[in-house]
């Protein structure tokens, strides 16, 4: 039989350029274990107010039992629904959160999770890259995705670890007031050394949009800017939001031509934005009393697309679920809220591993 002297594409293991691409697979965190982190002036700048006292309270301890089993019930269904729509579904080991930690310049009575791999690890392309976060309680975090990094680099995909940062008390603001009304935000970290989440970074192909927030400092950006600079566009989102961390609950593209944007933290967007359709996020439905240890009631906004147009949602946030259809998307509601208790939504549970496409420029 005579062959074709095309050879196909090879497809590679790691390939992530956008939000919408049709996803082939994903790693979805694990809740197993969660514990509450240490007090410290990090939570003061980022956490709800009213649950300052459960933190300093039960810091180091394990969150309520009962709230863990339901969201892993949550998880697991979210999981079935990936599977169920074709997509491959990748977990982190279960590690143990509750032992103490430490360096020569501080210690950790306990880790927090590895529900929300958006936090700990970006993705550009065929590049995975651990972030360099802030929390000393995360310090150890990616560890429980290591056994699968270390696959897709035998399969291929480059692996990069941003510099560890040392977490002194060099780099924390221990003189840190909330913000007085006057749009000033005195962040509580500094630039002593290079440190972002990942989910202060999202992608529109060759553009990638960020914020500067109370866990990614400057120089953190100029870091991974410097790194990726030759492919990528770089550009500030400036939010309303006197607690900035994650730009996922305040600016999402959605699809080449549609954003979804927050209505109280996104009052202007760049000119760039100027064609495309702007969805501005409904109230959240959330009941006011559901518990949010870790966010705002606009976790709403955190959705997963699987392709240009299907979209995971909560499925209580009807809202948001009648407002995507006006725009020709296709909601799969999930639900969610409790796991939402624990910081995250869809986006932030998952992180893409490969998505069918190549590089474009939307601009």
């Amino acid at each position: 039989m005579k062959q074709s002297n095309k050879e196909s594409k090879p497809l590679k293991v790691v390939n992530s350029y956008n939000e919408w691409d049709l996803l082939e697979e994903v790693i979805v965190g694990v809740i197993d274990g969660a514990m509450v982190p240490p007090w410290h002036v990090t939570l003061e700048a980022t956490m709800p107010e009213k649950q300052w006292d459960f933190y300093r309270q039960n810091g180091g301890k394990p969150f309520p039992k009962e709230r863990i089993e339901a969201a892993k019930r949550e998880l697991d269904e979210f999981v079935h629904i990936l599977e169920a729509e074709g997509v491959t579904v990748r977990r982190p080991e279960v590690r143990e959160y509750s032992k103490p930690y430490s360096t020569p310049n501080w210690e950790s009575q306990c880790g927090l999770y590895a529900a929300m791999p958006r936090d700990v690890i970006f993705v550009a392309g065929d590049e995975i890259i651990e972030a360099p976060m802030s929390w000393r309680s995360r310090h150890l975090e990616i560890n429980g995705y290591r056994p699968l990094l270390k696959e897709y680099f035998h399969k291929g995909a480059r692996w990069t670890s941003v510099p560890r940062p040392e977490l002194s008390d060099e780099l924390y603001n221990y003189n840190y007031k909330e913000p007085n009304g006057n749009g000033h935000i005195n962040f509580v970290i500094n630039e002593f050394e290079p440190t972002f989440d990942a989910a202060d970074f999202i992608k529109c192909g060759k553009d990638i949009f960020y914020q500067k927030s109370h866990v990614t400092n400057n120089f953190g950006i100029d870091w991974l800017i410097r790194h990726l600079g030759d492919t990528f566009r770089f550009h500030e989102v400036k939010a309303n939001d006197k607690s900035p961390m994650h730009i996922d609950a305040t600016f999402m593209p959605l699809a080449p031509g549609k954003i979804l944007v927050n209505p109280e933290r996104i009052l202007s967007l760049p000119d760039m934005f100027e064609s495309w359709d702007v969805i501005y996020a409904p109230q959240p439905c959330m009941s006011e009393d559901h518990m949010l240890y870790m966010t705002s009631r606009w976790i709403n906004m955190n959705l997963l697309m699987l392709d240009h147009q299907r979209v995971i949602v909560e499925k209580h946030e009807h809202a948001m679920i009648n407002e995507l259809k006006k725009f020709g998307l296709k909601p799969i509601p999930c639900q969610f809220q409790d796991f939402n208790s624990f910081g995250g939504s869809f986006h932030c549970a998952t992180i893409d591993i490969r998505r069918r496409g190549e590089l474009q420029s939307y601009f």
